[in-house]
């Protein structure tokens, strides 16, 4: 068995827009993870830069954080064994044309820059990116 940790998700405008936002979080249940905090908000534009400030000198950074501030989205940490790991199995690859069949991804992302969710990449990262959002007692 692994050890329980937490993983700091997000549902992006895109698929909130496209009222894909219930599925997906009847999923996150029915794959066993513990929703520990959750929100809908809106991102403003300076708080998509410092969330992703780690791909500034990328080239999609504009586009990014433009995107991430375009819309509502929900915000969530969630709680199970292997937590980062499992979650990114299950939303799969950035982009949906290479993803496994029913991930998030495969069933709800419009393209690779709109991807439907995020998902930390590591443990510490998703600590990080909890702290982002949630203060303490935001947390269950």
């Amino acid at each position: 068995m692994g050890k329980k940790e937490i993983t700091f998700i997000m549902i992006k405008p895109d698929a909130v827009a496209d009222g894909h936002t219930g599925k997906i979080l009847q999923r996150i249940e029915a794959e066993g993870f513990k929703i520990k905090g959750l929100k809908m908000l809106r991102i403003s534009l300076s708080q998509a830069q410092k969330f992703y400030e780690v791909h500034k000198e990328r080239p999609f950074y504009g586009e990014l954080t433009q995107f991430m501030a375009s819309n509502i989205s929900v915000v969530a940490c969630l709680e199970r064994e292997n937590a980062v790991l499992y979650w990114r199995e299950v939303i799969g690859a950035t982009d949906p044309a290479e993803a496994k069949e029913n991930t998030i991804r495969k069933l709800y992302a419009r393209s690779k820059g709109e991807n439907a969710v995020h998902g930390s990449d590591s443990a510490e990262n998703g600590i990080i990116e909890t702290s982002f959002f949630f203060s303490g007692s935001e947390l269950v």
